[in-house]
């Protein structure tokens, strides 16, 4: 499918909906008796994706200044206006099944992800700060913070399918773009070198996998679907489809673009 045949808002609402409908049936598939209320709260309750996930940002974010019915009710509000939103979250679960082998079902990152929850709660940050909401949008990034260990900006711009895989230690700046498609894992900084204003943070293109304890630091590019090895630093713009590893980071080899 081409860019100029993208899917209508009809498709998009009728996937969702499929996509739901395979989430509730595999909460419908556990019988552990100890984990049936936590499927039924948090999935087969719900008449569909975006009450779910309303409910269970809610609940995750709440504390003892805005409680969880608060929080719900406004990321319902923000779903309702910004569905788009609840269908990147979707996408982001099935760029997890599809990556990650620990991940057994639909189900599973969306209850117990602690990356998969921090980069919605973002989502939602993210859209409060383009509103002009930014103190509230920083008491969610913090929230985030506390929660999972996770610091992302809300200012920072961050495409659809991705994968944070652990997540523990990740960092991205304020003016970070990370394009759709790309995997993060632990301990992840997109960060800059000092420079106190601007446009100071990486660009990663679509397709980039980031390994773990990698620092990516100041204004430069990540081309797509390169790969950056562990814990490396990068100080650089990486071509893309290129294998960098090292501190500093060094290119090892390259492969063709695809036809």
């Amino acid at each position: 499918m081409t860019e100029a045949a993208a899917e209508t808002p009809s498709d998009r609402t009728a996937n969702l909906t499929v996509f739901w409908q395979d989430m509730q049936s595999q909460a419908c598939g556990c019988h552990d008796p100890l984990i049936q209320d936590v499927f039924s709260t948090n999935i087969n309750d719900h008449p569909d994706f975006p009450s779910a996930l309303a409910s269970l940002l809610g609940t995750k974010l709440a504390d003892r200044s805005i409680p969880a019915t608060s929080i719900t009710r406004l990321v319902a509000s923000i779903l309702s206006v910004e569905p788009d939103i609840a269908e990147a979250a979707a996408a982001d679960i099935l760029a997890t099944y599809d990556r990650d082998p620990a991940c057994p079902d639909l189900v599973t990152p969306f209850l117990f992800f602690k990356g998969w929850q921090a980069l919605q709660a973002y989502r939602i940050s993210h859209h409060l700060w383009t509103k002009g909401r930014q103190h509230l949008a920083h008491h969610f990034q913090s929230r985030i913070n506390e929660l999972f260990a996770i610091d992302i900006h809300p200012a920072a711009r961050l495409g659809r399918r991705l994968s944070i895989d652990h997540g523990t230690g990740i960092v991205i700046g304020e003016t970070s773009i990370v394009e759709d498609d790309v995997s993060l894992f632990q301990d992840v900084t997109l960060g800059g070198t000092g420079k106190l204003t601007g446009n100071r943070h990486p660009i990663v293109r679509r397709g980039v996998m980031i390994g773990s304890g990698a620092k990516i630091l100041g204004r430069l590019v990540i081309g797509e679907y390169a790969r950056i090895g562990a814990a490396s630093v990068v100080l650089e713009d990486i071509p893309a489809y290129s294998t960098a590893v090292g501190n500093p980071a060094r290119i090892v080899s390259t492969i063709s673009r695809p036809a």
